[in-house]
């Protein structure tokens, strides 16, 4: 049934779609920009702070709001809240072009940033400002996409930046300290783990030993980190102290 809209009523302003096709009918709600997003990172909870009008709609443009034996239906339920947080959480966020492009920037600039943080330049030991980082993925055609992390994104964009050699590129280090029980410990490892961490030390900056416990904090390749901590799992300790090295010496 249609929305009687009275005349002058203030349109709706800044608004976001998010839609869910369940069965053969579309359910619509409006929000308000970016309001969607911090609702599923679990920032915003309230839903009155992310929707501009507390219904269900079967058209939003058009006023149309869906009756409750279509709620029923669709989602064996008509309890509001219920259906708008599974809209919410399940739905496809429909964007304008303005609000595409100024999304597309966020997660460029956010990618931009995750990567100038992570890497360097392996003869000056420097990070890259984002600006050249940007210039050398455009140069590769690589360009971002929604509805995908920025993080995950970054990752792929540094091992192109790193296979390609555009710019001298390659992941800072990271350091960190393990812990080991040794032979005269109640839950020793075998001798092998140590052996198998010592492996991927690429540089031992301190070690520590007792006769209980062998310790280091060394720096690592970022790609070695999963494997360290499948040794250490159980039997001892892996922290990271510093996510990206950028200077060796020090």
């Amino acid at each position: 049934m249609p929305i009687n809209q009275p005349s002058g009523q203030i349109k709706l302003t800044n608004v976001s779609l998010v839609r869910l096709k369940k069965g053969k009918r579309r359910f619509e709600v409006a929000c308000y920009q970016n309001k969607v997003q911090d609702y599923r990172k679990g920032i915003e909870k309230d839903l009155d702070e992310v929707l501009q009008i507390h219904q269900v709609f079967l058209n939003v443009s058009k006023g149309f709001v869906a009756p409750k034996d279509e709620l029923i239906k669709a989602f064996g339920t008509s309890e509001n809240d219920v259906i708008i947080k599974e809209i919410l959480d399940r739905g496809e966020i429909q964007l304008s072009e303005k609000e595409r492009q100024l999304m597309i920037t966020k997660i460029n600039n956010e990618m931009l940033t995750i990567i100038s943080a992570k890497c360097i330049n392996p003869k000056s030991k420097k990070r890259y400002p984002p600006t050249m980082i940007h210039k050398a993925l455009t140069e590769l055609k690589f360009s971002v996409v929604l509805n995908r992390p920025a993080k995950t994104q970054a990752l792929e964009a540094i091992k192109i930046l790193v296979s390609s050699q555009i710019i001298p590129i390659t992941r800072a280090k990271m350091r960190v300290k393990i812990e080991l029980p040794t032979a005269d410990h109640d839950d020793a490892v075998d001798d092998s783990v140590v052996a198998q961490v010592k492996r991927l030390l690429t540089t031992s900056v301190h070690n520590e030993s007792s006769t209980t416990i062998w310790s280091c904090t060394a720096l690592i390749d970022p790609v070695s980190y999963r494997e360290l901590v499948a040794l250490c799992d159980k039997r001892g300790t892996l922290q990271v102290l510093d996510m990206a090295v950028i200077d060796e010496a020090k």
